[in-house]
């Protein structure tokens, strides 16, 4: 570990799960050193929801933060960012959570970007890096399991592992007062790393050490690809998500590989129709039958998103039992794969050209459409340092395309006293559109928490936050 390096492992609740169109309701989190002793007072902050957003009623149903509430006692977005730059997330941070990695990162890039910040830098600049224990959990689970107490649900009248936050801290009597808390979650989150490092520090030890591109890379590359240990959420709970994959293709995006699922065996796509390759390479929701949904035995490695990668001889005699993997069929499909290049490059094709997600629309959703231009970047790093009055007379001519619209919405929600008269009413059309265009599955989601039992004041209070911000009061 580098000198000076420490943890902040942090949480955040939103407003729903996109991380392009939602809103961080909650931010809060804890600097701890390299033995998780905490380091200064935690940080909690909750976010001034503005009067565009409708937020997702299950959403505040689950976390129970009311738009009242953060109007009532939170920051504003911009101000919020100012802190987290400066004080939060300082040179050296290595930043820590649980599935933070393809949930919260996404959030507090978006957040970043809306504000005028460098949406990358926070993770990975002057030292900083990231890390997610979601998958440290998995893996240590399905290698090391023993010491810690490992809770299950019941699905469908069987014991199905589960890996929550909440039920691996009441399965070990951990301190975490109430889930879906940022700050509470923290606490739980700290908790758990204490123990996995006291119970398994050596798979501990390695995970995080071997999380970074550099390390994964020297495991997983196509100039000498080798069989390796991969756990994921996309792999089968049953198999604890972890498999033997092989890398086979570089992925459609820079920094990722294609690795192939070593305990499939290839010959039994032979008979497949390029229709079937299709099918099965969309996301299962969308696949026909969904019950029983075809599945590529391939999958994208991101190498920037720390995955859990491990060789192959920490399948030890116990993990290759349990796991129910066998080392003899791994390399009888190694061998398959290598005579089967054909029927290799039909699942890779297909794989390729699926469909990728839509291109936003809304300027607030373009955030990975491209690399904000350097000329642009002088004057987007001086948005942030204007006051309410600077910012009335500011009018910098991005070359980005994205950029004035998202200045404009920057304005309007951290200091609209900023806005020209022309200006206030293009916000005000713009959350009438909005509004209007979301209205109906809010009602629809509304209904919903309410029939499922809901706490009342928190129904009452989104209904009020409904009409408060309608555009026009007779359509409630």
């Amino acid at each position: 570990m580098v000198a000076n390096q420490t943890f902040f492992f942090y949480d955040v609740e939103t407003t729903g799960l996109s991380p392009r169109y939602d809103r961080i309701m909650q931010f809060a989190g804890q600097r701890t050193d390299i033995n998780f002793k905490p380091i200064g007072k935690p940080v909690n902050f909750l976010v001034k929801l503005t009067d565009d957003v409708l937020p997702n009623p299950v959403a505040i149903a689950v976390t129970g933060i009311t738009p009242q509430q953060t109007l009532r006692d939170g920051l504003a977005e911009a101000e919020l960012a100012k802190i987290l730059q400066k004080e939060v997330f300082t040179p050296g941070t290595i930043s820590v959570g649980y599935n933070n990695i393809r949930f919260d990162d996404e959030f507090m890039r978006s957040f970043f970007w809306r504000n005028f910040y460098d949406p990358y830098e926070w993770q990975w600049s002057e030292g900083r890096s990231r890390w997610d224990l979601l998958d440290v959990v998995r893996s240590v689970r399905a290698l090391r399991p023993d010491g810690i107490s490992w809770p299950f649900v019941s699905k469908d009248g069987k014991k199905v592992p589960t890996n929550t936050l909440e039920l691996l801290t009441k399965q070990n009597k951990l301190e975490h007062a109430k889930a879906h808390d940022a700050l509470s979650d923290v606490v739980g989150l700290i908790e758990v790393a204490k123990l996995l490092k006291s119970k398994q520090p050596k798979i501990f030890e390695y995970l995080f050490e071997n999380r970074g591109k550099k390390e994964v890379q020297q495991l997983v590359n196509l100039d000498d690809p080798k069989p390796f240990v991969y756990t994921s959420g996309r792999y089968a709970a049953e198999r604890e998500k972890t498999t033997v994959a092989t890398p086979v293709a570089p992925g459609k995006n820079s920094g990722t590989i294609l690795v192939y699922d070593l305990l499939k065996d290839i010959t039994d796509y032979k008979d497949w129709k390029r229709e079937d390759f299709a099918e099965a390479a969309l996301p299962r929701y969308k696949q026909k039958n969904s019950e029983d949904p075809l599945c590529l035995p391939v999958k994208e490695l991101n190498y920037g998103r720390c995955p859990s990668v491990a060789p192959l001889g920490v399948l030890d005699a116990d993990c290759q039992k349990r796991l129910d993997i066998s080392l003899e069929q791994v390399q009888k499909n190694l061998e398959k794969l290598k005579k089967n290049q054909g029927i290799l490059d039909k699942i890779i094709q297909a794989w390729r050209e699926k469909p990728d997600y839509q291109v936003a629309s809304d300027t607030e959703g373009q955030l990975y459409q491209s690399f904000t231009p350097d000329a642009d970047k002088p004057r987007v790093k001086k948005v942030p340092e204007l006051s309410q009055e600077d910012l009335a007379d500011f009018q910098p001519e991005f070359s980005d395309e994205r950029l004035p619209e998202l200045f404009f919405r920057y304005k309007a929600r951290n200091f609209p006293k900023s806005l020209s008269e022309s200006e206030q009413k293009k916000w005000s059309d713009f959350k009438a559109e909005r509004f209007n265009s979301q209205i109906e599955n809010y009602v629809k989601d509304l209904q919903k928490i309410q029939t499922d039992g809901a706490d009342d004041f928190v129904v009452q209070e989104l209904q009020l936050w409904a009409e408060s911000i309608c555009p026009n009061s007779e359509e409630m």
